[in-house]
């Protein structure tokens, strides 16, 4: 008998396609929506008229292209398993520190569980 009795082969993929994405993989892309949703809202309503739009367009833009250099599945740059894990978590205690900021505390809280269970458990499929 095998030891993995459970685990059936797969069938290639046909070229340019891809294997449907996890629940975890959803959860983790609607966290990093939502962080991205929740920065624009602190620049919009944290700040005084003309810096509102500067930081209300910028936090979120800046957050962007930090995920896309680091965190993305196609990232533009190559890091550290390690490297790339504390780059999401810097994005999502930025979000949860804009709730806090905002008089939200528990949904900073509630937020950041969510979103650190969804990067640990999705980081943990990366290296498995």
């Amino acid at each position: 008998m095998t030891d993995t009795p459970n685990v059936r082969a797969q069938a290639p993929l046909a070229p340019g396609m891809r294997p449907r994405p996890s629940g975890v993989e959803i959860g983790s892309v609607i966290c990093g929506l939502f962080a991205f949703i929740t920065l624009a809202i602190w620049g919009f309503t944290a700040w005084p008229f003309p810096w509102s739009i500067v930081a209300g367009i910028g936090a979120p833009v800046l957050a962007i292209v930090v995920w896309a250099l680091f965190v993305s599945p196609r990232a533009v740059l190559a890091v550290h398993p390690f490297v790339r894990a504390i780059v999401e978590l810097f994005v999502y205690a930025a979000a949860t520190v804009a709730w806090w900021s905002m008089g939200q505390a528990l949904i900073g809280l509630v937020f950041a569980i969510v979103a650190v269970t969804f990067g640990a458990l999705n980081g943990r499929r990366r290296l498995a």
